[in-house]
């Protein structure tokens, strides 16, 4: 089973966390990785973040992320939200 787990980040304390299991194989990693960051988003209630970069880099290398004020278009009131694949 799939699993990310999604983590909101406000001057060094957790704020808020969820995880999102997709058991659904049909779709390929990247979908399942987006499909499960689309639902963190809804959850949360925020708009999709924008991939940079760096972004794509970290997560190719650690299976982890963070998205701060850079990759949102809206003002956020926190610092980052984090990504992490936990389980494939």
């Amino acid at each position: 089973m799939f699993r990310m787990w999604g983590k909101i980040w406000k001057d060094n304390h957790l704020i808020q966390d969820s995880v999102i299991c997709n058991g659904d194989y049909s779709l390929s990693r990247t979908q399942m990785v987006f499909q499960a960051l689309e639902d963190l988003c809804y959850q949360f209630d925020l708009g999709k973040p924008i991939w940079l970069d760096a972004n794509i880099r970290s997560f190719q290398c650690h299976d982890k992320t963070r998205f701060s004020q850079d990759n949102f278009v809206e003002a956020i009131d926190f610092d980052y939200l984090e990504i992490h694949v936990i389980e494939e």
